[in-house]
């Protein structure tokens, strides 16, 4: 299993996907506060649909926090200003993936203390700016997920 960390989350549809994702390929889904909505938002619940009683969803104060106890676990930085396509680490169980918020992306300063050959970019056609985020993270899960055999996979 996988941890996904999402920081400071700010559009509900796009947790609610993530947590139905979640169940889907099954990892843990972090969310770092604050978040830019309630858990109980209509919206969220809309996009999670009933997947949210089965998600293992943890809320955290701060990804010093969140980090904390993912201790040992690998940190992957999901971000546009990477040099290292996601597609070239071979991820282990474990590993976290983390991924900014919506309108910002994550700050310099977290993706500074991230070492460069785990911060990831997703290529994209020149002169784009980023992808949808629950887009983004479904793409980087399966491909964790794929290079992990689909472990825990039914047809």
């Amino acid at each position: 299993m996988f941890n996904l960390i999402l920081y400071e989350p700010e559009i509900p549809p796009n947790t609610g996907n993530a947590m139905r994702l979640s169940v889907n390929v099954g990892a843990r889904l972090h969310l770092i506060e604050p978040l830019g909505f309630t858990l109980d938002d209509r919206l969220l619940r809309r996009a999670g649909l009933d997947y949210r009683e089965w998600a293992d969803v943890q809320v955290h104060q701060s990804l010093d926090c969140c980090l904390a106890q993912l201790a040992g676990a690998r940190l992957f930085a999901v971000s546009t200003k990477s040099e290292t396509a996601y597609t070239v680490p071979r991820y282990q169980p474990n590993d976290a993936l983390l991924f900014g918020p919506e309108t910002r992306g994550l700050p310099a300063a977290v993706l500074a203390a991230v070492p460069a050959e785990q911060r990831i970019y997703l290529p994209m056609m020149p002169d784009n700016r980023s992808l949808n985020l629950s887009n983004a993270i479904a793409i980087v899960a399966f491909e964790a997920w794929r290079q992990l055999g689909f472990a825990g996979a039914a047809r």
